[in-house]
């Protein structure tokens, strides 16, 4: 079958570690720096409101579990959503789910997610979301937990210890792994399914490959992404066969290769309830034009079935029933498309390029330089220190993951859709750490061990700069978390993450009431007992025709204006661009106190009459000497 990564590489010198107490001294290395990611994922997850997303998957979870019904939430499978709401179990918010009305082809999950933040004081959904979050570290946790043993199979101990910390500190993980979301958990879950998938290649047993067919239906129950990876082991496994060129087994593997597939079939419909399981093709309602056709009916949304009434319709699928309209109600999102935004621009659709361009702004420099080190390594022959098959083992479903999304240009708004993706990447990347060891011919041990740990270094010290406001991470040369705007809006930066801390400096600054606010989520700041009405519009807002008797444009005062409201399409707040702001609540709501004179200048520019009298300002007031928290 073939040596194993770990002992098909040793031309890089010996890698296996100085003895018990070098493993002694590693392992604790390894628990210190997971507990450390554990702990900064855990207050990150207290301090932060709930994001936009998060109050359509605590219901839906909370909805699984009392109902055994699927239907909320299902563009995702239900595996995350449904550990979040595990711990919320325990103290339940008070809704009647007998009489809750779910739409056929809607997205009732925010409605009623919005319904229980209403119903309860801010204090308690504070807690709830806590709990909630916490109850998905242990996703996180497992990724870094595995990043760390590949690298150390394929690499050694040293890139190991690499790229436990590249996750660990990665900017992007710290920033989702903290909230109720699939990206992580899905990210975790591919990458250990595809960690037991390249142990079965290397020794084709009957219980490695049912420990691959569990793995691989947790994948799956965790983001659709992951409905590519059987392909993908396919792939391998001929490529995997054609390189060893082994010839004796191969009715083996495909038996095992069935049974992969058998077990996670039953996995992913005991997530499901079994409910729908075989149902006929032809007696399922569309959205998508790829399942529904092109002639639907004139139903609001249009719906169809391309399949009814052919041989194929008869067909009983064997997948849940919300297993698969979830698929097809995610393809109709993709299809209808929707207003996107990269640097500065929107228009209705994407670009190709967004997901590689905003790895390229939100991953940080130190990362950035080991994946191009590790790249170089992999080009030259000479600097080829490990077998090139574990390597295309490895990256494959990265790539595969980054053409996938890529190729998905019906819209673009958040770069977290390539995070499963990630660790697949930190790990490759981690092989630059062969320079601790002096095993890069031609680069003495002391200045590759100094370039590595210098990059790091930066990436560590970049990502706590922000931290714990990493969701809104942008790195030095995109401008920092403050200029992220310009390049990206979305969950990428403004999540609506944030209103606690907007709160929190309200309470703290009384003289700055009222404040006008324009805050960007599902739900409005209410909840969190700030009934603050909001700015006027821009003239730029209504174009040409400006209503009369209604206030226009800026106008002096206290304002709170999230990122997303500050950049959105519509043009409504962008006139609050002319302003700087005096304080920050994280980094992605920005707080000004407007003067009547710098309003009336910004007005001027803007073709608005001025307001009120405007005496002559002796000097400018200074700007920026007080910022809010997390800055």
């Amino acid at each position: 079958m073939g040596v194993s990564g770990a002992e098909g590489s040793r031309k890089g010198g010996d890698r296996s570690g100085a003895g018990p107490w070098a493993e002694v001294r590693l392992g604790a290395v390894v628990v210190a720096l997971l507990v450390v990611h554990g702990l900064m994922l855990a207050y990150g997850a207290f301090v932060h409101s709930p994001a936009f997303d998060e109050i359509g998957h605590l219901a839906a979870g909370l909805s699984h579990w009392h109902t055994g019904d699927f239907q909320l939430y299902r563009v995702n499978p239900p595996l995350v959503r449904m550990v979040a709401a595990l711990p919320v179990l325990l103290d339940p918010p008070g809704v009647d789910w007998q009489q809750i009305r779910i739409a056929e082809f809607g997205r009732s999950e925010f409605s009623i997610g919005e319904q229980i933040l209403r119903s309860q004081s801010w204090q308690r959904t504070r807690w709830q979301f806590a709990w909630a979050r916490w109850a998905c570290i242990p996703f996180s946790l497992l990724a870094g937990w595995v990043c760390f043993l590949w690298a150390r199979e394929i690499f050694g101990p040293g890139p190991a210890v690499v790229a436990l910390v590249l996750w660990c500190f990665c900017p992007l993980v710290l920033g989702h792994a903290q909230l109720i979301a699939p990206d992580t958990g899905a990210a975790a879950l591919g990458l250990a399914a595809h960690y037991c998938f390249w142990k079965w290649l290397q020794c084709p047993q009957w219980t490695a490959a049912t420990l691959c067919g569990i793995m691989l239906g947790l994948a799956e129950l965790s983001k659709f992404t992951w409905v590519i990876l059987p392909l993908v082991w396919f792939i391998l496994w001929i490529v995997w066969r054609t390189a060893h060129a082994v010839s004796g087994d191969v009715p083996s593997q495909v038996a095992q290769l069935f049974v992969i597939v058998a077990v996670a079939w039953w996995v992913i419909n005991a997530g499901y309830g079994f409910s729908g399981t075989f149902q006929p093709l032809g007696q399922y309602t569309f959205v998508s034009r790829a399942l529904g056709g092109r002639h639907v009916t004139q139903a609001s949304p249009p719906v169809g079935n391309r399949f009814a009434g052919t041989l194929l319709g008869r067909l009983p699928v064997p997948v849940p029933e919300q297993y698969l309209l979830g698929i097809d109600q995610q393809k109709s999102g993709f299809e209808n498309g929707a207003w996107s935004y990269l640097r500065g621009e929107w228009r209705f659709g994407g670009w190709w390029y967004y997901y590689l361009y905003g790895l390229l702004v939100k991953i940080p420099h130190g990362t950035w330089l080991l994946i191009d080190c590790a790249l170089v390594m992999s080009v030259i022959p000479w600097l080829r220190l490990s077998r090139w098959l574990d390597e295309v083992v490895l990256l494959a479903p990265a790539l595969a993951v980054i053409f996938l999304v890529s190729s998905q240009t019906g819209f673009n708004h958040h770069l977290r859709y390539i995070l499963p993706a990630l660790p697949f990447l930190l790990v490759w990347a981690s092989k630059c750490a062969y320079a601790f060891q002096g095993a890069i011919p031609g680069i003495p041990r002391a200045v590759g061990g100094a370039f590595v740990a210098g990059a790091l270094v930066a990436t560590v010290t970049s990502s706590l700069a922000v931290y714990p406001h990493s969701l809104s991470y942008f790195n030095e040369l995109a401008g920092g978390p403050l200029h992220g705007h310009e390049h990206l809006v979305d969950s990428n930066i403004d999540w609506g993450q944030d209103l606690w801390y907007l709160k929190g400096w309200c309470d703290r600054h009384p003289d700055a009431r009222p404040i006008y606010l324009a805050y960007w989520n599902f739900y409005s700041a209410s909840v969190a007992d700030l009934h603050d009405p909001a700015p006027p519009s821009g003239p730029e807002f209504f174009g040409e025709s400006v209503p009369e008797n209604m206030t226009v444009g800026p106008i002096p005062g206290w304002h709170a204006v999230s990122v997303n409201r500050l950049r959105a399409y519509d043009n409504r707040y962008r006139y609050f661009l002319h302003f700087r702001p005096v304080a920050y609540a994280g980094y992605s709501i920005y707080i000004y106190h407007l003067e009547l004179w710098e309003v009336n200048r910004v007005r001027r520019q803007l073709g608005l009459p001025g307001v009120g009298s405007e005496p002559m300002p002796l000097q400018k007031r200074p700007r920026g000497s007080e910022y809010g928290d997390g800055t």
